[in-house]
């Protein structure tokens, strides 16, 4: 960690890593970029459906409308190593860190979280416009207030 509180590597982890983790992965680097942060973001999925791929074109819109660019960013499976690695790891929802748990030693299990702290990001996959649109909502809230707590000095 950084300062107390702030993470210096953070991943973001959705299930193919399409959708909602790239466009957290974005949305915080960019919000943390803004105020000061030299925090390193990434995404992974649990699952191994989409490596290689760009996010889904749905996200890819809906963030560009928005001024989030996803293009350069392709889909991985969270590696071993990530857990060692980063600092912080955020997960999309329950079935999620489930799967974390499941695989991450458990002296790093203080490392998984809930992305929106107690509630599931919602997954727009099979969704409508509108899905992707929430999901940006989401995301940028939990990142303004996840960027504050974390620009707080000790």
């Amino acid at each position: 960690m950084g300062k107390v509180g702030q993470p210096r590597r953070v991943l973001l982890v959705c299930m193919g890593n399409i959708c909602r983790s790239p466009t957290a992965e974005a949305v915080l680097r960019d919000k943390a970029r803004l105020a000061g942060l030299a925090i390193e973001f990434d995404s992974a999925g649990t699952e191994n459906y989409h490596i290689g791929d760009p996010p889904d074109p749905r996200s890819v819109r809906h963030a560009k409308a928005r001024g989030y660019d996803l293009s350069t960013l392709r889909a991985r499976q969270v590696h071993a190593e990530d857990f060692q690695r980063f600092d912080l790891i955020l997960a999309a929802d329950e079935l999620n860190l489930r799967e974390l748990r499941r695989r991450c030693p458990a002296e790093h299990h203080g490392r998984l979280q809930l992305f929106l702290g107690d509630v599931a990001l919602p997954d727009p996959y099979y969704g409508e416009s509108d899905d992707f649109e929430k999901v940006l909502d989401l995301v940028e809230k939990q990142a303004v207030l996840l960027v504050s707590r974390w620009s707080r000095p000790n």
